[in-house]
């Protein structure tokens, strides 16, 4: 049974955005991951940016979040009979989730005048708070074919489909902001750097509104205050590039971006959103204290604070973990932070919870698979994006060892998920490479790979398996937030030493380290080396621990949630960020 969603929007009223004139905060992002009906995402990215929503509702605060609509989402996902995957558009409805509404606004792309409009949902944290979230569409006969179709795919076509997507989120939303009536808007957070193209209507605006036909210095220092900027990516490959050319076919640039400022809008014949957002953002953070450590180093001199990510609690805590916070935890849904009361909770009743989420994913897994887990055996999970730097094969290098590790200190089984981008052909290959493992492991470990990660199996296997893991190559991790949500369901970390995890590890108390301290290592990774340390950690410590000393275990449990739960989690974020960037 898949857990509860509490994020259905509410009936209509007759005024659907009748909070629209106390929002002081548009927060824009390429996807959100708002419900599990609604596939307008991909992975981290998007479920940051709905769990930062959520405690926006949570704490009243007055937001409004801007996104698109993607008709035929990201990509549904099935594996051929060789283990490879693939893609199929999904089938969803926005008319039976969404609220359209009857505004319109206009954007020109490479002259072409096409007509944007907004689907209305409200997201919710646990209790009566709400935000309102905009998505927006060019599916309009009114159109052209070829601009109706921006509307179509998350992350899809080329370069070109890219910039002019990013014109319709960026443009398109403060027009459409401005259009609905959001006019006491304070500031403007960018979720990466895909919606920075704000920055120019913002320029725009600010020219007209002192009667200029074109944007000064001082119109950049007016935009520069009413912004926020928080980055994701640590390597600069990651980053949104378009050429010069390209980027003046497709939008009219200010006749400063040709002048002494050129450099902020351009370098090496490309405009870099990223070093736009930059440009024009009073306060730039990372996504947890090492990576912006590697931020400031990649985009010297920019200052770069840090902000580490966090998950909204009510959502990702399962059922029987919410029941036991409920006995023991009063209110901790309107306070995040008193969660670190667990540490008192009885050892029986977080292993009884525990269980009973197991139950679900294992009974969830046999009846989809016919995988034949056990409820009683180790489980390890490993689910995120399929791609080459997060290593989702280490605890695979050694194949013979790992069977012998469960034939000898306690069985063990292990769950993978996870999409690979549909260009990337080397996430491809390392997801029929795992599947093909099956056979090998047998009859020692047990092995499934699940097809369609999405909301719904995510809340299953991070409160259901037993250990959660991941491998990325240091330090490509930017933060990572599905070990948070782990460590809310008490389900311990073992991890390599990159992201949000440099922060949460304390050996053997919140869980366990794979490799050497960040600060030890040298450029690069070495596989071997973390592939042994992984080996030699679950067969010396954890699973002895696990199954020769079941208490000690349940120990380990419940402090990731007292330590961890309460600490990387969406209040405490947005707290920051409000007290950082929005009001500061």
């Amino acid at each position: 049974m898949m857990p509860p969603n509490p994020d259905k929007p509410p009936a209509p009223i007759a005024d659907p955005l009748r909070e629209k004139l106390s929002a002081k905060v548009a927060y824009f992002s390429m996807e959100m991951a708002v419900d599990e009906e609604i596939p307008t995402y991909s992975g981290g990215l998007g479920v940051l940016a709905a769990d930062t929503l959520r405690a926006a509702a949570g704490s009243l605060l007055p937001m409004v979040g801007v996104t698109l609509l993607y008709r035929r989402g990201y990509f549904f996902q099935r594996f051929d009979a060789q283990g490879w995957q693939r893609e199929e558009a999904v089938a969803w409805s926005p008319e039976n989730v969404l609220c359209e509404l009857s505004e319109r606004v206009s954007v020109v792309l490479e002259g072409r005048t096409v007509q944007v409009r907004a689907w209305l949902f409200w997201i919710r944290d646990a209790g009566e708070g709400r935000v309102p979230i905009l998505f927006l569409d060019t599916g309009l006969p009114e159109n052209s074919e070829w601009d109706r179709a921006l509307s179509e795919f998350l992350y899809g076509g080329d370069n070109r489909y890219r910039l002019c997507q990013e014109v319709i989120l960026g443009i398109g939303g403060v027009r459409m902001l401005r259009k609905l009536g959001f006019e006491r808007l304070e500031l403007f957070h960018m979720n990466e750097g895909h919606s920075s193209l704000l920055t120019l209507e913002l320029l725009e605006e600010e020219a007209k509104r002192a009667g200029r036909t074109e944007p000064t210095s001082e119109d950049i220092e007016a935009v520069r205050r009413m912004c926020a900027f928080t980055t994701h990516t640590p390597v600069s490959a990651g980053h949104d590039r378009f050429p010069l050319d390209m980027v003046k076919k497709v939008i009219r640039l200010p006749a400063i971006a040709d002048g002494a400022y050129k450099g902020r809008f351009c370098c090496d014949g490309e405009i870099n959103l990223t070093h736009l957002a930059f440009e024009f953002s009073h306060y730039i953070n990372g996504v947890a204290k090492r990576h912006s450590e590697v931020s400031r180093v990649l985009f010297y001199p920019a200052t770069i604070d840090s902000i580490t990510n966090g998950i909204h609690l009510p959502y990702w805590a399962s059922r029987p973990m919410q029941d036991l916070f409920d006995r023991h935890i009063p209110g901790w849904r309107a306070d995040a932070f008193s969660v670190r009361y667990a540490i008192a909770a009885p050892l029986e009743e977080v292993q009884q919870a525990h269980e009973q989420s197991k139950a679900q994913l294992i009974q969830y897994v046999n009846r989809e698979t016919n995988a034949g887990m056990n409820p009683d055996v180790l489980t390890i999970g490993f689910a995120r994006r399929a791609t080459a730097y997060k290593r989702p094969e280490l605890i695979l290098t050694d194949i013979e060892r790992l069977k012998r590790i469960s034939g000898v200190k306690g069985p063990l089984q292990l769950i993978f998920a996870g999409k690979a981008h549909p260009q990337d052909e080397e996430g491809k290959r390392a997801i029929q490479r795992i599947m093909q493992s099956r056979i090998r492991l047998l009859p020692e470990v047990r092995m499934i790979y699940l097809a369609e990660y999405d909301l719904a199996l995510a809340r299953l296997l991070v409160a259901g398996v037993d250990l959660w893991l991941n491998t990325p190559q240091p330090p490509l991790e930017a933060s990572g937030t599905s070990g948070m949500k782990a460590a809310i369901n008490g389900v311990p970390n073992f991890s390599v030493l990159d992201g949000w995890w440099i922060e949460g590890c304390i050996e053997g108390v919140t869980g366990w380290s794979i490799g050497p301290d960040h600060y030890q290592r040298k450029e690069g990774s070495d596989v071997q080396r973390d592939a042994r340390d992984l080996y030699d950690k679950l067969e010396d410590v954890i699973v002895p621990l696990f199954y020769g000393d079941s208490e000690g275990y349940t120990r380990v449990m419940r402090q990731a949630i007292a330590l961890n739960g309460s600490f990387f989690n969406a209040q405490r974020m947005l707290q920051q960020y409000v007290l950082k960037a929005y009001f500061a």
